[in-house]
């Protein structure tokens, strides 16, 4: 597990040695990592990861089987799920199609016994955080999946928790609303400063809404770190091939300096790549693999500015998408073809299958893998 980001705030969470098993199934196999107080935090990973399990556990919805959670330097052992610092926003968003908008979002309120103009005050106040000022009155059953996903938002917030809980609630909407309610939930976080802990299997969403990310396969946490260094610097293949594309070569060192490594990279010839660029531990010998992202990668058209090296290759396939072109690209000496992704700027030309290819790249963009 790797967290390169340097402290900020202090912890909020502490999740030690946390195990979860069902029968002989164990879904989760000794979680340790701490999560800071106002910081987007997401647990990332495929169906059947343990990402959820971990996310309920923390609510209070299941128990650890061995281990212990830690929630505002309060250990969460026999505290019950509404007895803790913390609110969950579900997948379904659990509206009551019955209740109005206001009677929804103060639902939890209630038990308070607040003063009516304190409640309706309150209510008020979650509403307008989301963008629902207005809505109250308004039946919860006419409300489109964007506003009932603010409506289960501000009903989180309502109750002044420590930490929300965020159990994929964007997955129900379309693309064009999702990618909208993912900067507004964003910035949400960021206004009211409370910690988020996101569960999603969208890598993309991860990326854009985070502030750290916990890379999760088979109950362990494969990797902790920023966005950023998750996407630049990913720990091994799996996690590389997890978040976002990346073209794997053979690859198998030659020599080896105070300062540098010689490797001979599959249809990239000789590259020279700073000890800094190397894994912690990791000896030139270890060396069987390197990883290169699409973008990282430039087809140069005719009067395009050279590269720092150049390989050639015929171009398979051509994936048009508007404002990207994806190529697929038979580099000599290269049985799979290698995908580079480019943006389609005034007067670029368009390469169609069958046409050569010189590709160019940077000797900084290759990542070695353990």
């Amino acid at each position: 597990m790797l967290d390169t980001e340097k402290p900020h705030a202090r912890t909020i969470i502490d999740l030690d040695g946390v195990t979860k098993s069902f029968g002989s199934v164990q879904a989760l196999k000794g979680i340790t990592a701490t999560i800071r107080e106002g910081e987007f935090f997401s647990l990332l990973g495929p169906s059947g990861c343990g990402k959820t399990t971990l996310l309920r556990m923390i609510a209070g919805f299941e128990d650890p089987t061995t281990g212990t959670i830690t929630i505002d330097d309060k250990p969460m052992a026999g505290i019950a799920a509404n007895h803790r610092p913390t609110n969950m926003v579900f997948q379904s968003y659990a509206i009551f199609p019955h209740l109005s908008v206001a009677d929804n979002v103060g639902y939890g309120l209630k038990k308070r016994r607040l003063p009516k103009a304190d409640y309706k005050r309150e209510v008020e106040q979650a509403l307008a955080m989301v963008d629902l000022g207005g809505y109250g009155p308004r039946a919860a059953h006419t409300l489109s999946g964007g506003q009932r996903q603010r409506v289960a938002l501000a009903r989180a917030l309502i109750m002044k928790p420590k930490v929300v809980l965020l159990d994929e609630p964007l997955s129900a909407l379309d693309k064009k609303l999702r990618d909208q309610m993912q900067l507004e939930l964003r910035q949400l976080q960021r206004s009211v400063g409370i910690t988020f802990i996101l569960v999603t299997h969208d890598q993309e969403e991860a990326l854009i809404m985070s502030d750290r990310i916990a890379v999760m396969f088979d109950g362990q946490i494969e990797q902790l770190a920023t966005p950023e260094e998750l996407y630049r610097r990913p720990v091994n293949q799996r996690v590389a091939s997890f978040i976002g594309v990346m073209n794997f070569l053979g690859a198998q060192a030659t020599g080896s300096t105070d300062t540098h490594v010689s490797l001979d990279v599959q249809a990239l010839g000789k590259i020279d790549i700073p000890h800094s660029g190397l894994p912690k531990g990791m000896k030139p010998e270890d060396i069987h693999r390197v990883g290169v992202r699409p973008e990282m990668m430039t087809i140069l058209i005719d009067g395009a500015p050279s590269a720092e090296r150049i390989v050639e290759g015929e171009v398979t396939e051509t994936s048009y998408y508007g404002d990207m072109t994806y190529y697929s690209v038979r580099l000599n000496g290269l049985e799979t073809p290698v995908t580079i992704s480019m943006r389609n700027t005034a007067g670029r030309a368009v390469l169609r299958p069958g046409e050569t290819a010189r590709v160019g790249f940077a000797t900084d963009s290759i990542i070695v893998f353990r």
